[in-house]
């Protein structure tokens, strides 16, 4: 359900854009999403190849549920979750559940933009690899060895 990255025309490229750089607008959704699918792009095999049913998501916020589930009180404390069973976990049995998906919260995302000076493209980056370790049930340091094979 990855799809190839995609073209964000309808405002100037923002990838690398730092924020002291950034537009008086907000990035929305979609450009998050792009950035996103970028990501996903650049993630080398043998990962590429178990990420095509992975469902992306970009929402405002983790809702109340996922934030009481986790012990989280502020909402812009959660960037990114993965919902699902880590691969190795599967089985030929498993069937009828939700597909693997992987949630990006754009509010979280950008507050920690401003806060740290990333560009949001590596903070984008940043997010999705780590949660697609938590899709392989990947250590962190495997999780840093895959996001500069990413890089």
């Amino acid at each position: 359900m990855l799809s190839p990255p995609c073209s964000h025309s309808a405002r100037p490229p923002m990838h690398s854009v730092m924020p002291e750089q950034a537009p008086t607008f907000a990035p929305d959704a979609a450009l998050i999403e792009c950035l996103a699918r970028a990501a996903l792009a650049r993630i080398p095999e043998p990962f590429q190849t178990h990420l095509a049913d992975v469902v992306l998501l970009v929402e405002e916020f983790a809702d109340e549920e996922t934030l009481d589930a986790l012990g989280i009180d502020d909402p812009f404390a959660l960037s990114g979750l993965y919902h699902g069973r880590p691969i190795g976990e599967k089985s030929a049995f498993d069937s009828g559940g939700l597909p693997d998906r992987i949630h990006l919260y754009r509010r979280a995302i950008l507050d920690e933009w401003v806060e740290t000076g990333e560009s949001l493209e590596r903070l984008v980056q940043h997010v999705v690899v780590h949660e697609v370790g938590h899709h392989f049930g990947l250590s962190d340091g495997d999780m840093h060895a895959l996001e500069d094979a990413a890089g």
